[in-house]
């Protein structure tokens, strides 16, 4: 009788990195999937008043961002390096890195620093690189 292969994982990430990793990922889909309808269909984008859900749904998405930047660091200490020098999924794991940096450069200007013409379209910018993000990270895992 023989075995089955098994995958060989290369540079596995520890179960509480893969928990950090993802919960907060999902943390911050679900925020941001969650606080569009709010905010585009019902809310101040709507033209009308901001829905008293709207800013709880911000601070959710933020709470979740710094989980999320946390995770980025603690995976940047190892799992990056060690991933690029073994050559294995650099384009999807770049990509990750990449999208991540622009979700958070995107994300602080929408806090911080964008002018109020400029922030619908950043904000749906900003939207699309999440979504987009969350599927690189998906394929990058699988």
């Amino acid at each position: 009788m023989t075995r089955s292969p098994r995958r060989v994982r290369l540079n596995p990430l520890e179960r509480w990195q893969v928990s950090l990793v993802v919960g907060s990922a999902v943390s911050l889909l679900l925020s941001g999937l969650g606080w569009l309808p709010l905010h585009y269909l019902w809310g101040a984008g709507a033209g009308e008043l901001p829905l008293p859900l709207e800013p709880w749904m911000v601070r959710w998405h933020g709470l979740s961002a710094v989980a999320g930047l946390f995770a980025g660091g603690v995976v940047a200490a190892g799992h990056v390096s060690r991933g690029w020098r073994g050559g294995v999924r650099r384009a999807s794991g770049l990509a990750v890195c990449v999208l991540g940096g622009l979700l958070a450069l995107s994300g602080y200007l929408l806090a911080y620093l964008i002018s109020e013409s400029l922030r619908p379209a950043l904000g749906l910018l900003h939207a699309g690189l999440g979504v987009v993000a969350f599927g690189v990270g998906f394929v990058h895992r699988r």
